[in-house]
């Protein structure tokens, strides 16, 4: 029972390595060229872009998307708006004005490596650029017009003021101050899961879900990102910065209340499972069968790093 679980393991794994390869591969077909006398900031964005990373949001976007069996071309260049996004993301989370950290995935953040102002144009440059990006769509598949700007809906939505940018405020303006479990709930479900949500929701739509699939892929996703984020409040209290690639115990540093803080490690692993559970039970009541999907949601869930 063990060596067929460690095979089924170690296919994931494989398959996971090439579909990362190829994200990897339409992320640098739509990095723009260096050129110019601003040529600096295509660099930083470069950089920031392909620092590596599990590359959660637009594979899970590409694993939806196959669930509806979707053919449409306009997928890649969302594939790349959402990285791009989420990426722009951190790179200002980084900033000294917000977390002020000097590591991110084992090596030195963008505003480091370039100064504190280009690091702040850059994550501007990543976010405009990006629906620059997502734009490319209805010119690559202009029959796909209405789906696309469904989905053009959804990134901006999620990567908003209602979506990632609004948790991300209430995170900045809590943090020193003690906050209930509620606050901490709506903080994870903007700044984590809206763009998780955005990443499957867009998946669905151009593959062709229903508007009631949508709403179901929407939930599995919100399960998911808050999970992820718990798990994320685990690994800062139980992991190394080696492993991580990022500093350790930075909650604390920054003065945050997380789940562990708040109930403890116990009941924040207990959390982790519960909305584990839900989001697999809910892409089950999905058409299609993404074996890859399932597994992909439990490990990223449940990873160590």
């Amino acid at each position: 029972m063990n060596s067929n679980n460690d095979f089924q393991n170690r296919e994931f794994q494989k398959q996971l390595e090439q579909k990362v390869q190829k994200i990897e591969d339409i992320l640098q077909g739509y990095l723009p060229k260096q050129k110019g006398y601003q040529s600096v900031i295509m660099e930083a964005m470069g950089y920031s872009l392909l620092a590596g990373g599990k590359r959660l949001r637009p594979m899970l976007m590409q694993e939806t998307f196959r669930l509806y069996n979707g053919t449409s071309k306009a997928l890649h260049p969302f594939i790349a708006a959402i990285e791009m996004i989420h990426t722009y993301s951190l790179v200002h989370d980084d900033l000294p004005a917000m977390d002020n950290d000097e590591y991110r995935r084992g090596r030195k953040t963008t505003h480091i490596v370039y100064g504190e102002d280009m690091g702040i144009l850059a994550g501007d440059a990543l976010l405009n650029y990006a629906f620059e990006t997502a734009f490319r769509a209805f010119v690559i598949e202009p029959e796909d017009s209405l789906l696309i700007g469904r989905a053009l809906a959804v990134l901006g939505e999620k990567a908003g003021i209602y979506g990632m940018i609004g948790g991300q405020v209430i995170d900045v303006k809590e943090t020193g101050r003690k906050i209930t479990k509620d606050v901490l709930d709506t903080i994870y479900r903007l700044k984590t899961a809206a763009l998780i949500e955005a990443a499957m929701m867009i998946g669905a739509i151009l593959g062709g879900a229903s508007e009631e699939e949508v709403k179901k892929v929407e939930k599995i996703a919100e399960y998911v990102g808050v999970a992820f984020q718990v798990q994320d409040d685990i690994l800062d209290v139980t992991s190394t910065s080696e492993t991580l690639g990022k500093p350790v115990h930075s909650d604390e540093k920054n003065e945050k209340t997380t789940y562990v803080t708040l109930v403890g490690i116990e009941e924040a692993k207990q959390e982790v499972e519960r909305l584990s559970r839900e989001a697999v039970a809910l892409l089950h009541q999905l058409p299609g069968e993404n074996e890859f999907l399932e597994q992909l949601l439990t490990q990223l869930i449940h990873r160590e790093k």
